[in-house]
């Protein structure tokens, strides 16, 4: 199954000011997911994002806002976003949800698990999520994977949603996003 612009939408699970700093290679964590919701803004994909516990752990990154301020922010304090039972309805509208986010073994494994119960495709872009050591995240994505989560990379998320190179956009976002340094 491949992703498809119009029946998509990106849940950017918990990257938040406080928190950002103990997962494991933060920076390019941070880097990696403007990339991946510069890619979704530009193909119009909705977005939504979480915020746990933000009293305690801050607000999702500036950087990450500044690229889709509209985009609503769900507040949690349950590790699923499920659970909070609040989604907005564009995510809910929406057959497949593509999750980024942190940390991979605990908000963003319980989401996907949940979601996937609501019958949801689930596409976990494994290199836009993260834990603070690299055994959780690597037995998180095992586990998602497991229970039916499809696992893909940011680069697959920009050619499923472009499909091909007579796509409109194909020139200009290749150039964006596959040309000169990109995050790694």
């Amino acid at each position: 199954m491949l992703i498809e612009r119009a029946r998509s939408v990106l849940l950017c699970i918990d990257i938040q000011e406080k928190l950002l700093p103990a997962v494991e290679d933060c920076a390019g964590l941070l880097q990696r997911a403007q990339w991946l919701i510069s890619v979704s803004h530009d193909c119009g994909l909705p977005l939504i994002f979480s915020e746990q516990y933000p009293a305690g752990l801050g607000r999702t990154r500036p950087e990450l806002l500044a690229i889709a301020p509209a985009a609503p922010i769900l507040e949690k304090v349950a590790f699923s976003c499920v659970r909070v039972s609040a989604l907005p309805e564009s995510l809910l509208e929406r057959e497949q949800i593509i999750v980024a986010g942190m940390e991979t073994h605990v908000c963003v494994l319980q989401t996907v698990i949940d979601l996937l119960a609501t019958g949801k495709t689930v596409f976990v872009v494994a290199d836009a999520c993260a834990s603070r050591s690299r055994f959780d995240h690597t037995l998180a994505l095992e586990r998602m994977r497991a229970a039916g989560a499809i696992l893909v990379s940011r680069e697959m998320v920009l050619f499923e949603l472009l499909r091909g190179a007579g796509d409109a956009q194909f020139k200009t976002l290749s150039k964006r996003y596959l040309q000169g340094e990109q995050p790694s």
